[in-house]
């Protein structure tokens, strides 16, 4: 996991950004802080997305396991976003007695929402739809 970090030190350094990289082993986590504007808001999800390919192919070729890469807590802040949506939304369903479809959300992100309501038995969660428009409905019992 080392010349992991250092492989990615590297990579940063090369693209000229002023940044720290904090390794967890244990977690396969990396989180990567950017220092300077070049990690603005609008431009951190594609940012967070690219670095965690690139960094997945490096650990494939150093033949470790997937590791999960964040930038600027990015990823941490969305996924607290994503299960506050899904706790609000069941609130909502729960109160108005219908079924409420949330915004459309990468696999990933659904997954957030079904386990964080998995364990409610007074609500069901279904994913509709195709490709990106697939999005998930929480239902009342």
């Amino acid at each position: 996991m080392e010349l992991l970090k250092q492989k990615i030190e590297e990579l940063l350094t090369a693209g000229g950004f002023d940044f720290s990289v904090d390794l967890d082993s244990d977690s396969r986590r990396v989180r990567i802080f950017i220092h300077d504007e070049s990690a603005e808001k609008e431009s951190l999800p594609k940012l967070v997305f690219d670095l965690d390919h690139i960094v997945n192919i490096m650990a494939k070729k150093l033949q470790l396991e997937k590791i999960s890469v964040d930038v600027n807590n990015y990823k941490k802040e969305r996924e607290r976003l994503i299960t506050e949506l899904a706790k609000a939304t069941a609130r909502k369903a729960l109160l108005q007695k219908e079924a409420i479809e949330l915004p459309a959300m990468n696999a990933y992100e659904r997954r957030l929402v079904h386990i964080e309501l998995a364990t409610r038995p007074d609500l069901k969660t279904e994913s509709i739809g195709e490709g990106p428009a697939r999005r998930i409905v929480i239902k009342p019992l």
